[in-house]
């Protein structure tokens, strides 16, 4: 058989070129070469075998065991012989996959061929049936159907001729594949003994690795049982260290304990101290309080009774005034009366007055100033005589005293210039000076010869006196003392005469001009004086000191001197002693002494002014007081470069050329600002010091008065210590300034301790002293360096004088380094936690010529936390040398170092010590740290969430703080599935110290109890777990959802929620429901469900239903409502704020309206009148006025200050946001059939929460009229009236809003009547709405004002009332009767109103409707009709002329109180006569109902007397044209009677006839009398004429005649019987006069007309 070519695998024997032929004859052969070649192939393995290498590796560690395996099976195994097992193995497995797989395509070639021949077989089948058809169509001659059949034919044939050849192609390659399968048979019968040996290498190689496999498992498990007993010796280890721990801290709480309860008891004692303090405090409050109302109270009272005073006086000062002016008034009038000039007179007689009081007024201010000089020389007598008991032990000098006056001047001198005596406690200190000055004289004048000093006290004016020279002639002071005094005040009136006069002459003579002498111009003064200038240098107050002046004449001439005396200022201090020599050749001299006492510590000078013949000239003299002249020998002093660790002084001498004494001290500070300058004395000094001090200060108190209230504060100190070591005082001379400037500075001056230094360089010892006139003090400098680099220090020397200016000294120096030091002295490690290694380098510099070597060392307390490496080592010349510092903190550090580490801060701070070899001092640095804890704490070590709801999350929050000084991350990993840690899924960065809020949410999704634990890991890998456990449980309802957010809703506005509550328990679940493990024994039956939601008290939240039943399956909804609104509470807060504000307001309002007043008062006087008392203004009235702050219980809703709080409230209102937490609990069951009214069982597992968050923000519109009321009450309206009410809204918002409004009920009462539009922000819009009620009922509404952002709810209420209004009028017809023309008359209706609404009225006349016709077109029925019934009658009668209406009414209009009621005027006033005058009168309500209706009526006569009541005989209605009135002849009174018409009347009487029987006609007429306001004197008659005639007829008239009252009315009766012989249906007519007699005479023709009638009318 033809096989298909495929490739051969390696290694199989192929006829093809390159591939290897195996042959059972070659198998000896090859074996020694497959050895060689397997030799030559061991180094290249295949990367598949690999794993030889490692398992000869392996067979090689095991050792001898190994060996004696191998031993045992025979023969020694090699890698080679193992490799080459593999690859026969391998050969083999191959060639037997390639024999397989050539058998398997030699059975498909064969199954193809099979089925082509198939194929063929058929195609020839029908080939064969193709060409008997054919033949069959041929004889048939269907030449088309042959065509066609001859088509297919050929088809098939070429198909078959195809598979002909697929058939021959796949034959070939069937032998092929069958030859090439018994060549592999061949080969691998051929291969078939080494196949044996492979299978038998296998074997052995699985024996061997089953032994190696069992050594193996026995090592480890060696090893395992070794890895748990290290295990077991660790647990153990680890249990004794956290026992320890434990121990350790227990002890630590006993001592915190221990600690907290000795802090505590001192904190007792603190607080209880406090409260004492407090209320000691409290009570010194009071007591301060109630002394200030004390106060407060006598300052009112005092203001009170000064008032009155002033009251007083100021009506005692009017009443004079009046007094005076009145007696002014007589005295003009009298000197007029006398003819003299009254104005002249009263002016001479005021300037007489005048100058009189002026003359009272000098004779006082003598006699005062008198008394003043008089109390002034005793003072100083008695200050004289208290010098002379205090200096008793003081010698006496020997002059003697001559001159006693110039002391006192002195005196007086010094008195007058201190406006207050000095009080006893002030003239101790001052004697006490003067003893000192007495002690301490000084003699530093250039001129020794000629200044002779004598030192006396300033108060002992007879040795003053003593000293004096003698004078050449006595004066007045060596009379009697006694005439000295009377004298001294005209002494001192002429003394001060000539000092004004003086200085005119001295400066007239002195501007003189040069003379010429001999030809020669003389310039220059003509004598000179030696010295030059009278100097008295450094003079003290009290002494006296002298100089002797040569005049010398300089001139050309012989010439003469003559002493005109000295400059004013030197008048009272420097005398002279000069006697006029004569005259004087040239170059001749004369002497002159001037004696200078001073009395005032100042600078003075002048001149002594001479005469000569030539001319006047002066000589110069100039005082000066004791003044301090201070240097120093160097400003700036250079120490220049020095090595660290050496110490240099440099010298500074301060020099005092003056002759005042001061207080120096040295300030460092770099700017000296005034106040700094004046240093303070200190106050303890020695006694000689402070005499001194005292001396000094004395003299410079005039300078300045700071300074001197200051030195008499330390001279009350100095006094004390002065009085304690009294002793007689002896003179002595100071020390010159070559004495030791040590000896001058007091022992007894404190130094100034806390004087800071800048940098290395420090002053000495002497810091501040005392330094003496002339003399020197050395100030030391020293400079110590310890840094190297440039050291500076500014100082100032200041001084106590304050002439004197501080003097500056600047100090320079320049340090140098030591060869070896350390480049960062201070090594900062930051923070560090506990148990980490931290490193960092040091590196040591050396600038050496030579290699030193170092020493690192660090203090033993520090050996367990910190090393350096290496510890010794060699620094080269000018090189570095680095090492490393390595630091593990134990959490023993504490202990370990205690004085280096501080526990509360975990401040880490170790000194370290470099030492070099060959230098002293040791190089130093320090290592800082801030050790801190890694730990996490929680707050709790266990969470409880209990009972939890499947349908319901729990959350419970623990905090998680951090211990640690640095922030570190933190991470809740493997968190179960049924909770949520939040916030950020519990992973987060907890800052130093701070302490984090986490939400552990636990949401249970089954009925089961949970136990687990939350393990929170830290970023350095530290794991802190936390306990939790929770049972779940399965209530029988559940809300559709468990929280709310509601939107942003403005205050007064709602939103609305909609909830399911849902009862998913049947009675197929009831059995599979779990219950919690409590409640599992009582398994409750399929019931109702009873369910009732709790919603906080005064809340915002309602829920409808709040309370329910459930039955199993069933669902409710369930609605929530958000109303915000403001509490109660804050509104009357704000209420109290608001009056308090207010309150302050008129507090502040009535101040000010006081301090007005108060202006006003200054401003204008008061004027008071006479006998007339003037009101006392206090302000208990005011005050009482400002009522107190109400309690918040007495401001109750609905007044005025609530709603005005309100709105406040609403104005300024943010935002609040609320979350509320609703319960919903569900029963049981339901309760017991027996007991209904037994209240259920409730499980507190059953119980439901619902979650609400609600926000409130401000309403964007609020009503403002009403005082923000939103219920707009229309209270009672009548039944079909209309009342209207305005509300306002504003937009307090910063947006437009666009206002709409609900729809309200268009078939009720209430109405908007104008619409709605968009207001900008701070506008106003007006609702005007409508209340019109149909029935009697109440109405409520509410319309809703709806904007973007809120929508305003208004509640519209309201009660229609039925109207109840009767009239005092009961009939429908108000007849006026007869009125004479143009005048009037008035009839009153009264309207009662019984309702209790007010009620509008409006009263309407049918002549002036606007809905009555025009034109007369009314009147056409009556024209066209019949006026034979005289009852057909017009609403609207006759009207007048005038166009007035001839009813009118008062009031047209109105309303009516409930209860109440009204008057209306109805007046009738016609303008012509006539009797058909009639009106309509309709009184309806606003509602439209008709109250009454009623015809009015009237007649009017031009005549006092009238007769009505027969037939209508003329149309009712009459033009409103007057009629024409012709023009006629003038007629006498008579014949105007006899002409004048009648008035026709008719009277139709009808008789009736029933029966037989005849019932005789009766008619009524009436006889009136008009009443007029005019009254007449004629009486009113009435006459029938003819009265027989008319009785034959059947007439009879009752009464024929009589008279009528005024305003009254006669009937008259007509009768008519049918006469005797009367014909039926016959009429019968009469007339008949009636004459009518009032104002004037009127005859009425009366027609009667009787007939009698059959049918009843």
């Amino acid at each position: 058989m033809d096989d298909e070519e495929r490739e051969s695998p390696p290694g199989v024997a192929s006829d093809r070129p390159g591939q290897q032929h195996l042959s059972p004859d070659e198998d000896s052969e090859g074996d020694a070469s497959r050895q060689e070649t397997l030799n030559d192939d061991e180094p290249a393995l295949p990367p598949d075998l690999e794993w030889l290498e490692e398992l000869s590796e392996e067979d090689d560690a095991d050792g001898d065991r190994d060996v004696e395996v191998a031993a045992d099976s025979g023969k020694k195994r090699t890698c080679a012989a193992t490799a080459r097992m593999f690859k026969l193995r391998r050969n083999l497995d191959q060639l037997d996959c390639f024999y397989q797989q050539k058998e398997h395509d030699m059975l498909k070639a064969r199954e193809e061929l099979k089925l082509c021949r198939q194929n063929i077989e058929s195609l020839v089948e029908h080939r064969d049936n193709l060409e008997e058809e054919i033949e069959r169509q041929k004889a048939a001659d269907n030449s088309v159907a042959v065509i066609r059949l001859r088509g297919q034919h050929k088809h098939l044939c070429q198909k078959l001729q195809s598979e002909e050849e697929l058939e021959g192609h796949i034959n070939t390659e069937l032998k092929q594949q069958e030859l090439e399968l018994c060549e592999m048979e061949v080969e691998l019968g051929r291969l078939s003994p080494l196949r044996q040996e492979v299978q038998k290498e296998v074997r052995l190689f699985q024996v061997l690795k089953a032994q190696k496999a069992a050594t193996r498992l026995q090592q480890e498990r060696t090893a395992n049982q070794n890895q748990q007993l290290k295990m077991q010796h660790l647990r153990e280890k680890q249990a004794a260290m956290l026992m320890k721990d434990e121990t350790e801290y227990q002890k630590k709480i006993e001592a915190g304990q221990a600690s907290r309860k000795i802090a505590a008891k001192h904190l007792k004692q603190t607080i209880k101290r406090m409260h004492q303090q407090e209320a000691e405090k409290e009570q010194r409050n009071r007591e301060f309080l109630e002394k200030r109302i004390q106060a407060v109270q006598s300052l009112k009272s005092n203001i009170a009774a000064t008032q009155g005073r002033l009251r007083v006086q100021q009506s005692r000062a009017k009443a004079n005034a009046q007094k005076k002016e009145q007696q002014q008034r007589q005295l003009r009038e009298s000197l007029q009366a006398q003819g003299i000039n009254s104005i002249k007179h009263i002016y001479q007689q005021k300037q007489l007055e005048e100058t009189k009081r002026k003359q009272e007024e000098f004779t006082e201010k003598q006699k005062s100033k008198r008394v003043e000089i008089v109390a002034k020389i005793l003072q100083e007598e008695q200050q004289v005589k208290s010098r002379k008991r205090h200096q008793a032990g003081v010698p006496k000098p020997l002059t003697t005293d001559r001159f006693p006056s110039l002391g006192k001047a002195g005196e007086k001198l010094l008195y007058y210039l201190d406006p207050h005596p000095p009080s006893a406690s002030e003239e101790r200190p001052m004697i006490l000076r003067e003893v000192s000055d007495i002690s301490s004289s000084l003699s530093n004048s250039s001129d020794v010869e000629d200044l002779e000093e004598t030192i006396l006290p300033e108060g002992d004016h007879q040795n003053l006196a003593e000293s004096l020279a003698e004078p050449e002639f006595s004066g007045l002071w060596d009379q009697n003392c006694k005439l000295q005094k009377p004298q001294n005040e005209k002494a001192m009136l002429v003394q001060t005469e000539v000092k004004q006069k003086e200085p005119a002459m001295a400066s007239e003579n002195l501007n003189r001009t040069a003379k010429k002498v001999h030809g020669k111009e003389l310039k220059g003064p003509p004598f000179i004086s030696k010295p030059e200038v009278i100097l008295f240098k450094d003079f003290e107050v009290g002494k006296t000191y002298k100089k002797k002046i040569v005049l010398t004449n300089i001139s050309y001439i012989t010439n003469n001197c003559k002493l005109l005396g000295v400059s004013t200022q030197l008048k009272d201090f420097i005398s002279l002693n000069f006697e006029p020599p004569g005259s004087l050749s040239s170059g001749m001299s004369c002497e002159m002494q001037a004696v200078f006492q001073p009395m005032i510590n100042e600078d003075l000078e002048g001149e002594v002014q001479f005469a000569s013949a030539v001319g006047p000239f002066s000589v110069p003299v100039r005082c000066t007081i004791k003044k301090c002249d201070l240097e120093v020998d160097s400003q700036f002093i250079d120490f220049g470069l020095h090595v660290v660790g050496q110490t240099i002084s440099r010298t500074v001498i301060l020099t005092n050329k003056g002759a005042l004494a001061t207080h120096f001290s040295l300030d460092t500070s770099t700017f000296l600002s005034p106040e700094t300058s004046q240093i303070q004395m200190p106050s303890l000094v020695s006694a000689n010091t402070c005499q001194e001090i005292s001396s000094q200060n004395i003299t410079s108190a005039s300078a300045s008065m700071a300074t001197a209230e200051l030195q008499q504060k330390q001279d009350s100190q100095e006094l004390s210590e002065a009085m304690q070591h009294e002793q007689p005082v002896s003179e002595a001379s100071p020390p010159g300034p070559e004495d030791t400037p040590e000896a001058c500075v007091s022992t007894d001056v404190q130094m100034h301790e806390s004087h800071s230094d800048s940098g290395d360089i420090s002053l000495g010892n002497i810091r501040e002293g005392e330094i003496g006139a002339f003399e020197s003090i050395k100030l030391e400098v020293v400079f110590t360096p310890t840094i190297p680099g440039e050291a500076k220090l500014d100082f100032h020397i200041k001084f106590s004088d304050l002439t004197s200016k501080p003097i500056p000294v600047q100090v320079r120096a320049v340090a140098l380094s030591v060869p070896v030091w350390v480049v960062q002295p201070s090594i900062d490690l930051k923070i560090c936690m506990f148990d980490c290694l931290y490193q960092d380098s040091i590196m040591v510099q050396s600038r050496a010529s030579t290699a030193l070597k170092l020493t690192f060392e660090v203090c033993p307390e520090m050996r367990k936390h910190m090393e350096i490496l290496p510890k010794t080592g060699f620094i080269q010349a000018q090189s570095s040398f680095n090492a490393q510092l390595k630091f593990l903190p134990r959490c023993s550090l504490f202990k370990d170092a205690k004085k280096f580490f501080d526990k509360d801060t975990g401040v880490l701070e170790v000194p370290m010590t470099v030492q070099v070899a060959g230098q002293v001092k040791p190089v130093h640095f320090t290592v800082q740290a801030v050790v801190t804890s890694s730990d996490l704490q929680f707050d709790r070590t266990e969470v409880d969430f209990g009972y939890c709801s499947i349908y319901q999350s729990v959350k419970s929050s623990v905090r998680l703080t951090n211990l640690s000084l640095l922030p570190q991350d933190f991470g809740f990993l493997g968190v179960p599935e049924f909770i949520e840690v939040q916030p950020n899924d519990g992973f987060g960065t907890l800052l130093p110290q701070e302490t984090l809020e986490i939400d552990l949410i636990f949401s249970v999704n089954k009925a089961k109890e949970y136990s687990f634990q939350l393990n929170c890991k830290s970023g350095i890998n530290r794991d802190f777990l936390l306990s939790c456990r929770a049972v779940g449980v399965c209530p029988p309802l559940e809300l559709s959802h468990s929280l709310v957010q509601f939107g942003a809703t403005a205050v007064g506005d709602h939103s609305t929620a909609i909830l399911c509550l849902i009862n998913h328990q049947t009675k197929h679940n009831q059995s599979r429901q779990q219950t919690p493990p409590v409640v599992k024994d009582t398994m409750t039956p399929v019931a109702p469900r009873l369910f009732s939601f709790s919603p906080p008290k005064d809340s915002d939240i309602s829920i409808t239903p709040s309370t329910g039943s459930l039955l199993p399956g069933e669902r409710c909804l369930v609605q929530v409502t958000f109303r915000p609104r403001l509490l109660d509470q804050e509104i009357k807060e704000e209420a109290l704020r608001l009056l308090d504000r207010a309150k302050l307001l008129r507090e502040k309002e009535l101040e000010w309206s006081k301090q007005a007043e108060q202006e006003t008062k200054k401003e204008v006087p008061v004027k008071i009148s006479r006998g007339k008392k003037v009101p006392v203004l206090s302000d208990e009235p005011k005050t009482d006025q400002l009522a107190e702050s109400p309690n918040p219980a007495d401001i109750q809703p609905g007044s005025e200050q609530y709603e005005e709080a309100r709105a406040s409230l609403l104005y300024s209102f943010t935002q609040r946001y609320s979350k509320y937490t609703v319960p919903c609990f569900v029963s049981d069951a339901n309760p017991p059939e027996e007991d209904q009214q037994e209240q259920p069982a409730w499980s507190p597992f059953n119980t439901l929460y619902l979650k609400l968050q609600c926000p409130a923000v401000q309403p964007p519109l609020v009503v403002i009229s009403d005082h923000g009321q939103n219920i707009i009450d229309f209270y009672q309206v009548a039944v079909g009236e209309k009342v209207i009410k305005k509300v306002t809204v504003q937009n307090i918002s910063k947006e437009p809003l666009d206002l709409g409004s609900s729809l309200l009920d268009i078939h009720g009462a209430f109405c908007l009547l104008n619409p709605l539009r968009c207001i900008r922000p701070g506008q106003r819009h007006t609702l005007s709405m409508a209340f019109s009620p149909h029935l009697e009922k109440k109405y409520c509404e509410t319309l809703e004002v709806r904007s973007q952002k809120m929508t305003l709810r208004m509640t519209l209420c309201g009660e229609g009332v039925v109207p109840a209004v009767t009239t005092s009028h009961s009939g429908d017809l108000l007849d006026f009767g007869y009125v004479l023309e143009k005048d009037s008359t008035s009839q009153v209706l009264k309207l009662q109103n019984s309702s209790a609404v007010a009620v509008g009225f409006r009263v309407q006349m049918a002549s002036l409707s606007p809905s009555r016709p025009q034109c007369g077109a009314d009147r056409v029925p009556f024209l066209l009709g019949s006026y034979t019934d005289s009852k057909v009658q017009p609403t609207v009668g006759t009207q007048n002329y005038s166009g007035l209406s001839v009813f009118s009414v008062v009031p047209i209009e109105g309303s009516i109180a409930p209860g109440q009621s009204q008057n209306i005027t109805v007046t009738f006033q016609p303008d012509h006569p006539s009797v058909y005058y009639s009106d309509r009168l309709t009184i309806e309500l606003m509602n439209k109902s008709k109250v009454c209706v009623m015809d009015l009526k009237g007649a009017a006569s031009s005549h006092n007397m009238y007769l009505y009541g027969g037939d209508l005989l003329t149309v009712p209605i009459e033009s409103l044209l007057p009629p024409m009135i012709t023009s006629q002849p003038q007629l006498t009174a008579e014949s105007a009677v006899i002409e004048k018409p009648t008035i026709p009347v008719l009277v139709t009487l009808r008789a009736s006839y029933n029966a037989g029987t005849i019932t005789p006609a009766v008619r009524m007429l009436q006889v009136g009398c008009i009443r007029s306001t005019q009254p007449s004197k004629k009486s009113s008659e009435f006459l029938w004429d003819n009265v027989a005639s008319l009785q034959q007829q059947g007439f009879s008239v009752e009464p024929s005649k009589g008279t009528v009252e005024p305003g009254h009315k006669r009937t008259i009766t007509v009768t008519w019987t049918p006469p005797s012989g009367y014909k039926p249906y016959e009429v019968v007519q009469t007339c008949v006069p009636v004459t009518l007699k009032g104002d004037e005479t009127n005859v009425y023709r009366v027609t009667l007309m009787a007939l009698v009638s059959t049918t009843a009318d």
